[in-house]
């Protein structure tokens, strides 16, 4: 099985992924953001855009998941945001063509709800402790100058199932996406100082600096 999950940028996709990887046995993390920004890098600099728009990472992306689900013996977790229409046909539902069980989740959120946790992604919180919780999102202006595109594409009915997250948590999300995909996870036994602390770890291991 295959757990796409979508969202807009800072929408807690990868914390989600990481979340039902630590509770579900035998699952592994495929992030096809590794793939985008190495091909991204193999660029000059006046020629990198959008990944999404290689014909390359959208073709990569589907062999080697393919190849992960064929051949890795349990659920295999994408946590990607895809908004165009054509692009999601082109992954998301060529490997539900090419026999997969493909579940997808759009992880969705008022604006402000994801702009407070851009803020808190990563170092977020020695920043705003730094320069006051106001401080601008610099590193972050990519996500924010995408999120009312994101937010207005993904909650198109193409892009369900949709699960909205301002008022839960991360771990509650998982379960959720559990019970739908019919998967069991162990129970969460982080309290709530684990769970920050997990979280943060999470999130600073996958701060880019391109």
């Amino acid at each position: 099985m295959l757990l796409w999950i979508n969202g807009p940028f800072g929408g807690g996709k990868t914390q989600t992924a990481h979340e039902i990887q630590r509770r579900l046995p035998g699952s592994v993390v495929c992030d096809p953001e590794h793939a985008g920004f190495g091909l991204r890098r193999m660029l000059p600099p006046e020629l990198r855009g959008d990944f999404q728009d290689l014909e390359s990472w959208r073709r990569g992306v589907v062999e080697v998941l393919d190849l992960a689900l064929g051949k890795h013996d349990g659920v295999v977790i994408a946590p990607m945001t895809v908004t165009n229409p054509r692009y999601f046909e082109e992954t998301v539902g060529r490997l539900g063509e090419l026999g997969h069980d493909v579940r997808h989740f759009a992880l969705l959120a008022e604006r402000e709800t994801v702009l407070k946790r851009l803020r808190e992604r990563g170092f977020g919180h020695l920043l705003q402790y730094v320069a006051g919780k106001d401080a601008p999102l610099r590193r972050e202006s990519w996500a924010v100058q995408q999120l009312d595109h994101c937010l207005e594409r993904l909650r198109e009915p193409e892009f369900a199932e949709h699960l909205w997250t301002d008022h839960t948590t991360v771990a509650k999300t998982a379960d959720r996406i559990a019970v739908l995909a019919g998967l069991t996870l162990t129970p969460n036994k982080d309290g709530v100082l684990r769970g920050r602390l997990r979280r943060a770890w999470t999130g600073a291991k996958h701060i880019r600096f391109d």
